[in-house]
């Protein structure tokens, strides 16, 4: 199996616009006593989640950083919410995306390289495709035109790492308190054949949660149904 990476296809000529976040968010760390780093990553999402039910929502609607021990408090307050397999790290975002958009777009959107939308139809044209693990959930955008499309988020679980043959020799490992892995993503990366899912045609490496991964299965069914938006690039893996 081949795997890929996907961006948005600059060669269509959108010029699109999207500004949003999502309804909920866990906060940043403010200096780790572990690694005595502040940081937020925030790549990571799970629009299926719905935080209704905790009394205090105030508390997941601000971008802020806290004392690890108030991030912790809220991070279990959460994980019983959370899909299955989900992996959270500080500015994690959780429900609905909110904010504006404005197109033209294509069939997938990949204005961000952490986040992919998808039209309703496109999606439901590449689960019957059979291809698996692919969950679309509703936004909340506002857009300003006519005939607005309907956007879904894709939700994935962070799955599969780098291999260490492209990391630096010397590098750190995690902090043991937060977990920060404090790297930057390397150009030229390398998946590690041994990590990656059977199971997904479609998901994020849980090492930098930034990178969306897919199947060359994803690849074909995109072309062979005709969906724009987005490039392929082809990843090795060792």
């Amino acid at each position: 199996m081949d795997y890929f990476t996907l961006e948005e296809d600059k060669s269509l000529g959108y010029v699109a616009y999207i500004g949003c976040d999502h309804k909920w968010l866990l906060p940043g760390i403010r200096r780790c006593p572990g690694c005595q780093t502040s940081w937020g990553a925030g790549a990571k999402s799970y629009p299926s989640v719905d935080l209704t039910p905790i009394a205090s929502l105030a508390d997941f609607e601000e971008p802020r950083a806290e004392p690890i021990e108030e991030y912790e408090r809220l991070r279990e307050l959460v994980r019983p919410l959370l899909p299955p397999g989900a992996v959270v790290e500080p500015g994690t975002g959780l429900g609905p995306l909110v904010g504006k958009a404005q197109g033209p777009f294509g069939a997938l959107v990949a204005r961000f390289a952490w986040l992919l939308l998808a039209r309703r139809e496109a999606l439901e044209k590449l689960q019957a495709e059979g291809l698996r693990g692919l969950k679309g959930f509703r936004t909340e955008l506002r857009f300003r035109q006519r005939n607005s499309p309907e956007l879904l988020e894709l939700e994935f679980l962070p799955v599969g790492r780098l291999h260490p043959d492209c990391l630096p020799p010397d590098r750190k490992p995690p902090c043991p308190r937060c977990g920060r892995i404090g790297l930057t993503r390397p150009a030229d990366m390398l998946l590690d054949a041994a990590t990656l899912p059977s199971h997904l045609d479609l998901f994020r490496l849980e090492d930098f949660s930034t990178t969306i991964v897919c199947t060359e299965r994803f690849v074909e069914a995109c072309r062979h149904l005709g969906l724009d938006g987005v490039a392929f690039q082809p990843l090795p893996m060792k």
